[in-house]
């Protein structure tokens, strides 16, 4: 299989974000880059599924993540078709397998989630007997992402009120998603690597947003065992990653970080104290953004 091609934000993209006069404090007028929200409604070949807001980057991979984190694209499904109408800002997904979930969409429990912050019912569904692997992880790796991540062109630099979903091996990043909201994000990153047959045993998922209960679920569904945030955690969210083996680390800021499950898997081959000065001023300024 060829290597699945790498995905960054495009914060230039003109249908992704609209100029806006307003005035500051001083009543100056000021011309500000806002984010753009549009309705996408994913069918599932001819099931109508859910109506969601997003930037409208990437409707493809984000039906497909959505549909395959909500259970409802199985891992060994063959995907047919994803056909996409600008216009009519509808996505299909057709499968060779039938399809029929008209019982699990009508449960839609709320989540603490944002934006298509919900799940189908049967949250704890896929996670009975999972087993993640026992990935390397490194604390080099993880202040090299920071570093990249924060300082990476993106449209939370340029307009803001977004999140970002970054799929990184190792110390490079290989998809960086982003969206209104972190779940969206999420699921597009989830649509890639189903889309270009990426596996997550060896890989770092890292999010912009709360490591909540779904977020770790998610994750876990994904078959990624590594999951890190500049935000905190909910208890839930640790209770589930404790339960199924993920490494869960939040709160990172320049070279600070917290992990509240699975430190097994993290090798601390970086001493701060030997990071030159003008090291640690560029990662603190990045994290700062």
């Amino acid at each position: 299989m060829p290597q699945a091609p790498r995905h960054f934000p495009d914060p230039a993209h003109p249908r992704l974000t609209r100029a806006v006069e307003g005035r500051d404090h001083t009543g100056q007028m000021q011309v500000i880059r806002v984010v753009e929200e549009r309705p996408l409604t994913i069918f599932l070949n001819a099931q109508e599924i859910v109506t969601a807001m997003t930037i409208g980057d990437y409707p493809e991979y984000l039906a497909i993540g959505f549909l395959r984190n909500q259970g409802m694209l199985l891992a060994d499904d063959t995907v047919t078709a994803v056909e996409y109408d600008e216009d009519l800002e509808v996505v299909v997904v057709r499968t060779a397998r039938q399809t029929s979930y008209e019982e699990k969409v009508k449960k839609k429990p709320r989540t603490s989630g944002c934006a298509v912050g919900t799940v189908f019912g049967d949250m704890m569904e896929g996670l009975e007997g999972l087993v993640l692997p026992q990935a390397e992880l490194r604390t080099s790796w993880l202040y090299a992402l920071a570093r990249q991540i924060n300082t990476a062109p993106s449209l939370y630099l340029e307009a803001g009120a977004i999140h970002g979903t970054v799929l990184c091996q190792g110390d490079q990043m290989l998809c960086y998603m982003e969206d209104v909201g972190r779940h969206n994000a999420v699921d597009k990153v989830a649509g890639y690597m189903f889309q270009h047959g990426v596996s997550g045993g060896n890989k770092i998922l890292y999010t912009t947003g709360r490591l909540t209960s779904e977020m770790v679920i998610k994750t876990a569904q994904m078959g990624i065992p590594v999951l890190a945030s500049r935000s905190g955690f909910t208890a839930w969210g640790v209770e589930i990653a404790r339960q199924v083996g993920l490494t869960l680390i939040g709160r990172m800021r320049g070279q600070r970080f917290i992990c509240l499950s699975g430190d097994d898997r993290l090798i601390r081959d970086a001493d701060i104290a030997t990071v030159p000065d003008e090291e640690r001023k560029h990662r603190r300024k990045g994290a700062e953004a």
